[in-house]
């Protein structure tokens, strides 16, 4: 058995969600321990909470866990997102058609899926670090716009 670090365990999760159906906390916990990975109810339900995972009826009429894919017509994904970006992003700065958002070590990653899994038609991607974010922005919106934007988002 072994304790995975966030990114790694959170991307077994969404992976076991993909290849089964889960239909509780505890069920999950128990996939990943089959798997080796020790974790616990209250980790796996922050993993849950920060991949975005919802609860949906599946044929036969049971519910299972699921993390939606790019939802850009649904307002779960700004909710998300604003959500997100309140509780990590520190600081946001742009140039040109890029924007550079920080947060705290070992926190990017959760932002940058954050944005990705919002489809927001002016970010044309992520990469993320530790504790940073490049955001790169279409050319017609530009860097300022979409910082401003995103820095409305995170409450700065």
């Amino acid at each position: 058995m072994t304790t995975l670090g966030k990114p790694q365990r959170q991307h077994r999760v969404a992976r076991l969600l993909e290849e089964q159906a889960v239909s509780s906390q505890a069920q999950l916990v128990e996939l990943l321990a089959a798997d080796g990975v020790i974790a616990t109810q209250a980790t796996v339900s922050r993993d849950l909470e920060e991949l975005g995972a919802v609860k949906v009826r599946i044929p036969g009429g049971a519910m299972a866990y699921a993390v939606p894919e790019h939802a850009k017509d649904s307002a779960a994904p700004d909710d998300h997102l604003r959500r997100v970006m309140g509780e990590f992003v520190v600081d946001v700065a742009h140039s040109a058609n890029l924007v550079v958002l920080r947060t705290p070590p070992g926190s990017a990653h959760v932002v940058a899926s954050a944005l990705d899994r919002a489809g927001l038609s002016d970010v044309l991607g992520t990469v993320a670090g530790d504790d940073t974010v490049i955001v790169v922005c279409s050319e017609q919106a530009g860097g300022s716009k979409i910082a401003s934007d995103l820095a409305s988002f995170a409450g700065l």
